[in-house]
């Protein structure tokens, strides 16, 4: 067990980004300051703030990071935060400005804010999220650069951060790029800006940073885990404590600041039905790190998904981050408890978030009601498999992804990719990332959206090289919609050469809420509900099939979308519409669930 979890402390020597300090976790539990609200802002489509007219980088002290008043009206300065206009964060910027609606570059964001530092106090400067690069500057000096829009990330500020004001300014760029994860080509909308919190993050010298307590893989008595410190007295004890179950573990850290530690325990067991959390507390010194953790096991057993155990069926939903009514980037809890809400409305125990990290309340959320989740990275159709910064990149989203929630009990599924096409050079590059997903975290599922074929006509299957190297045969599949009409449900059948669990983690088609017609006319409520009726009959014929995840729960924006009246900027494949109303389709998934729901007790 040592030797897979040291792996964890090797994180911070395999960043893409190496300015940023390794990823400190649980950060809702440590003294933090926000720094959320209105920030000044410059839209740069020429990175004018960043560049010279010769295209060189500017240096500390000069370009838009050093925020500089216009005091002297004599000097030309022709950029100026205090004039300009500002942003929420949390938030997109296509969604608050029309301007911005398709706006894909460069836009500054500045915060002035009073800080005094305290003794003995280290100080990080946290991001939740910011798409999809971000060069931050703390009063006027580069303090570091991530690239990745949907991981955290932070960085150690103490020498840099001054008594009274500071002035934090990021450059943030959204332009889609041909090695990016994800690349040029997606189906959502690339909302831009500072998505998520900004915190600053003040420990003592010595610290809890990272940890990991669940039970131990084929084991449901043993409990299992680690602590990482973080300080220049990094080997000073450590009690690891889980009242409720009166468990007590001193532990003493090697050099590193790293400790192991095991013992038995018979938990509560979380489930969909019976979410159990305990607190668990983690000491160094008079520090206390609290965080509620359930326990769980998840595994396969031939074409059986058993959880704790037991077998059980799947019933989930497809949910992107963007927030109900409003349709932009989910920002708040109130906006991902909506979502999840109406996902359990439907009768569902699982959700799977595409296509990338969905922000961290919503995975907390989710293990609070009763939810699990297949959480993935955006390795989503066609990027550049041969390109070895880009595979560092997935590889340390994926391990940003497993480093945050690792914890949380209701993610069963870590998933690499989505309708990647076939290739040994995209076999490699994906082999690569399952086998670390399973270094990081060896007790749960690693899985990927596969696509189907037709063996011959009305008998389809899966066959990816890929699937052999995954816990289930996980596969979208549109038969009806892109494929054929909804009559050809009826007369598709499936076979395996491999005995996994089947996930369909797509099936679908569009709908406007509220338009009639036609059976087969498309873009009907009518359409939609009978593809859903035959497609319902159709799984049901599919061996071995143990989950399901319809695309989607609600319309979201996509500018792939592009035909007037009925999409207008939105894939409408939604169960719900972009206003809350529920289609008639979404009634045929409540009422099979609700069948499987008695079926698996």
């Amino acid at each position: 067990m040592k030797r897979i979890l040291f792996l964890f402390q090797l994180i911070a020597t395999l960043c893409v980004n190496a300015q940023t300090s390794p990823q400190i976790i649980n950060v809702e539990e440590r003294t933090t300051i926000s720094l959320d609200g209105q920030w000044k802002t410059i839209v740069d489509p020429f990175e004018n703030g960043y560049y010279d007219y010769r295209r060189e980088p500017f240096k500390d002290g000069f370009g838009y990071s050093t925020d500089k008043d216009v005091v002297d009206k004599s000097v030309l300065q022709e950029w100026n935060f205090a004039t300009d206009k500002t942003l929420f964060v949390p938030g997109d910027w296509n969604t608050q400005r029309p301007e911005l609606y398709y706006y894909e570059g460069t836009v500054w964001y500045r915060n002035r804010f009073q800080y005094h530092p305290k003794n003995n106090k280290r100080v990080f400067l946290h991001f939740a999220a910011v798409n999809y690069e971000a060069i931050v500057f703390l009063n006027g000096k580069t303090i570091g650069k991530h690239v990745g829009g949907f991981t955290p990330f932070n960085f150690e500020v103490t020498g840099l951060i001054k008594s009274g004001e500071n002035s934090l300014v990021v450059k943030v760029d959204n332009k889609r790029k041909l090695e990016a994860v994800p690349t040029i080509n997606s189906d959502w909308w690339n909302y831009g800006g500072i998505t998520r919190q900004v915190t600053l993050i003040e420990t003592p010298a010595n610290f809890v940073r990272d940890y990991y307590i669940q039970l131990k893989k084929g084991d449901r008595n043993i409990i299992n885990g680690w602590v990482q410190l973080d300080g220049n007295q990094s080997d000073k004890p450590v009690k690891v404590e889980i009242p409720e179950l009166k468990i007590t573990q001193n532990l003493t850290p090697d050099s590193k600041g790293f400790a192991t530690f095991e013992c038995n325990a018979k938990p509560t067991y979380w489930s969909p039905e019976n979410p159990k959390l305990y607190s668990v507390n983690i000491a160094i010194d008079d520090e206390v790190i609290t965080d509620k953790v359930g326990f769980r096991t998840i595994e396969t057993q031939g074409t059986k998904i058993l959880l704790n155990g037991k077998s059980i069926f799947c019933r989930g939903i497809c949910i992107h981050e963007e927030a109900a009514f409003s349709n932009r980037r989910a920002s708040t809890p109130e906006e991902d408890l909506t979502l999840l809400q109406w996902a359990k409305d439907m009768g569902c125990n699982y959700v799977r978030l595409a296509h990338y990290p969905h922000n961290e309340q919503m995975i907390r959320q989710a293990e609070k009601l009763g939810l699990m989740v297949w959480s993935e990275i955006p390795c989503y159709w066609t990027i550049q498999w041969s390109n070895s910064e880009t595979y560092q990149n997935a590889e340390q989203q994926l391990t940003d992804m497993i480093t945050r929630d690792k914890n949380r009990a209701n993610i069963i599924i870590w998933s690499i990719a989505n309708e990647t096409p076939r290739s040994p050079e995209r076999l490699a590059f994906l082999s690569k990332l399952a086998t670390k997903a399973r270094s990081l975290d060896p007790a749960r599922l690693v899985a990927a959206a596969m696509e189907k074929e037709e063996i011959k006509p009305g008998l389809m299957t899966v066959d990816d090289e890929l699937g052999k190297l995954l816990d289930i045969i996980s596969f979208n599949q549109y038969v009806g919609w892109y494929d054929g009409l909804p009559e050809k449900c009826d007369r598709v059948n499936w076979t395996f050469s491999e005995q996994k669990p089947v996930f369909i983690s797509e099936f679908g088609g569009e709908a406007l809420y509220g338009f009639s017609g036609g059976k087969t006319e498309r873009f009907t409520e009518d359409y939609q509900e009978d593809l859903y009726i035959r497609s319902v009959n159709m799984l049901k014929r599919i061996p071995g099939l143990a989950g399901t995840t319809p695309w989607i729960l609600k319309d979201f924006r996509s500018p792939r979308r592009q035909l007037r009246y009925f999409q207008d900027d939105f894939n409408r494949k939604g169960l719900v519409s972009d206003q809350g109303q529920k289609k008639k389709a979404y009634f045929i998934m409540q009422k099979w669930y609700e069948e499987l729901k008695k079926q698996y007790k």
